[in-house]
């Protein structure tokens, strides 16, 4: 017999109806907190900037495309059912065109080598590792 053997037949003939219902209320309510806090509320509307600078705050409930000046050239950012993206950008790598679409309060894309960023704002922000 292994230890795993072992130590369930040690514990599990312990455990009554109710145990079995405290560890089941206990793990529902562990997945409900971590989707409550780390979730992030839908957002309401996008700042962006350019060269470290506010360039406009938009409300995202009116589907549009917006053309953000740089040191490397105009970068196109799109507004569409509530959500933004970077659609277009001249920097080589295009990073920050590949990473799609935001919704959620707190998400940021970035375009480092044209400095131009999204970011959108709402009433709670997604926590993430960065800003936790």
């Amino acid at each position: 017999m292994n230890s795993y053997e072992s130590i369930r037949a040690a514990i599990l003939p312990h455990l009554k109806a109710g145990d079995w219902l405290t560890l089941l209320l206990g793990g529902l309510c562990v997945v409900l907190l971590t989707l409550k806090l780390w979730g992030g509320d839908l957002a309401d509307k996008a700042i962006i900037r350019s060269g470290g600078k506010i360039f406009r705050e938009v409300p995202l409930s009116r589907d549009q495309q917006i053309e953000v000046p740089g040191p490397l050239g105009v970068s196109i950012i799109s507004i569409q059912q509530r959500k933004a993206r970077i659609a277009f950008d001249p920097s080589p790598r295009q990073y920050c065109v590949r990473q799609g679409w935001l919704q959620k309060a707190g998400e940021i894309a970035l375009c480092l080598p044209n400095q131009v960023s999204v970011e959108l704002t709402g009433n709670h922000k997604h926590y993430d590792s960065l800003n936790y």
